[in-house]
């Protein structure tokens, strides 16, 4: 099998991981940073563009890398001017984007097209590049192409900037995910020319620039792919292994979770229910919620670990965590977060209701999808906790739970760029064994449904 090098760019850390067919070879890693500003909170390209340069020349010192592939947490786009980024790329965090909310909702294109809900902060890239060009027109006047975040370091390797799909095709407003067109708020605002055509993830965009061969030591016979969307390198393998229906939660800062197979008709705005599109341009009906975030807040600084008697435990005493505990995403938008009773004494009580209320709201989001049959294969923080995976076995009666078996998934996965559709055999996931007591879980679980906000 021929190397494979993944720059893996999430929302809390920069991965670059090496594969050689199934099997990762070297990694490295570092914090995803921040900048406060001017203008606006923004990533630290720069320091993620040096960890690349450096990963790739240490990396390619040991192994012959024959393709790069990039993958990036969603609503992040790079406009670009003539030879570097004509405004930063901003972070979708940014609460100032809110106020240009009232100028933004005319040009906003309704649901049905785009299958993308209107979402707080700069969650919607749309509303991020609106934002861009009403308070920054100087600036935004030297754009010459709008990418997303993956096709940046793309153009960067290769000098060649295209759009790509899944980048654009997901709650960003920007792309009309039935029709595969660019949506109506794009052609309104005259942004048409400053998207580059698409091209497939996996496609080949070309050799790296003589610049960057020169930095990392990397021949020219390297291939750089088009890059991909995190969530949608996730379910990759998954496309290639699996018939629909079935069902991915891919988790990490955020879970979504990607129902293959469900109906888009079941999708609901106001729940923060959206389609992405995949590698192939197909609308894939998801929901979301800050799953990693969230789990953060509950604990508050204690043990991450805890076992299913802490969780009985945490039932028994009818301790609710009631959503949503970041402002940001999830189906009860506006709700602030509550923790209704006493937890009982002991290390693990914070992590297992915290477990509990992650399980509760994925549960209760593929009830929303119509996702009832098919596997659910989960990735990331989540696969690495055996109490959310046994309690979604037990409360998901006829679907298997497959945790994976690997760390890297989103890694993993975006390494399949170089191969599609094509995949190295893999060990087979194992179901997640369920929960015994189900009935008193099913009993928590109907409390926890009757103290939820009202959705409006």
């Amino acid at each position: 099998m021929s190397v494979t090098a993944v720059l893996d760019v999430g929302k809390t850390n920069v991965k670059l991981v090496l594969f050689d067919g199934s099997a990762s070879l070297w990694q490295a890693s570092m914090p995803n940073r921040t900048l406060a500003g001017p203008p606006y909170p923004h990533a630290d390209v720069e320091a993620i563009w040096r960890f690349l340069m450096e990963g790739l020349r240490k990396a390619g010192a040991e192994h012959a890398i024959a393709d790069i592939a990039v993958t990036t947490h969603g609503a992040a786009m790079a406009l670009i001017g003539e030879d570097d980024l004509a405004l930063p790329v901003m972070d979708y965090e940014f609460g100032g984007v809110g106020e240009i909310e009232a100028e933004y909702a005319p040009f906003r294109p309704p649901f049905d097209e785009t299958l993308s809900p209107p979402m707080s902060a700069g969650l919607n890239s749309g509303k991020q590049i609106f934002y861009q060009q009403r308070r920054h027109p100087e600036a935004f006047a030297r754009v010459r192409h709008i990418v997303p975040y993956p096709q940046y370091f793309t153009w960067r390797l290769t000098g060649i900037a295209r759009n790509e799909v899944t980048g654009i095709g997901g709650h960003s407003d920007l792309w009309a995910v039935r029709e595969r067109r660019l949506s109506s708020l794009v052609v309104s605002c005259g942004w048409q020319a400053l998207f580059p055509p698409p091209i497939a993830a996996y496609a080949v965009l070309g050799p790296l620039r003589s610049e960057v061969r020169a930095e990392t030591g990397l021949p020219d016979t390297v291939r750089v792919r088009a890059g991909i969307h995190d969530s949608n390198g996730s379910i990759l393998p998954h496309l290639i292994a699996f018939e629909p229906p079935f069902t991915l939660v891919s988790s990490g800062t955020w879970a979504v979770i990607m129902a293959l197979g469900a109906d888009p008709g079941r999708l609901d705005a106001a729940r923060d229910m959206q389609a992405y599109a995949d590698v192939e341009a197909r609308p894939v009906p998801a929901a979301k919620f800050m799953g990693g975030r969230e789990y953060a807040v509950i604990l508050d600084g204690a043990s991450p670990t805890c076992s299913l008697a802490d969780a009985a435990a945490v039932m028994a005493a009818g301790v609710l965590a009631l959503p949503s505990f970041v402002p940001n995403g999830g189906p009860f938008p506006g709700h602030p977060g509550e923790i209704r009773g006493t937890l009982p004494a002991g290390e693990g009580m914070r992590a297992a209701l915290a477990s509990l209320y992650c399980v509760l709201l994925t549960d209760y989001l593929l009830e929303a999808l119509g996702a009832v049959s098919g596997p659910l294969l989960i990735e990331g923080s989540f696969a690495a906790n055996p109490v959310y995976c046994s309690l979604l076995a037990a409360i998901r009666l006829g679907q298997a739970v497959l945790p994976s078996l690997d760390s890297s998934g989103t890694a993993y996965g975006t390494s399949l760029l170089a191969t599609w559709p094509e995949m190295p055999a893999r060990e087979a996931a194992r179901p997640a064994a369920g929960y015994g007591d189900a009935e008193a879980l099913l009993g928590y679980k109907a409390a926890w449904r009757a103290a939820l906000p009202k959705v409006t």
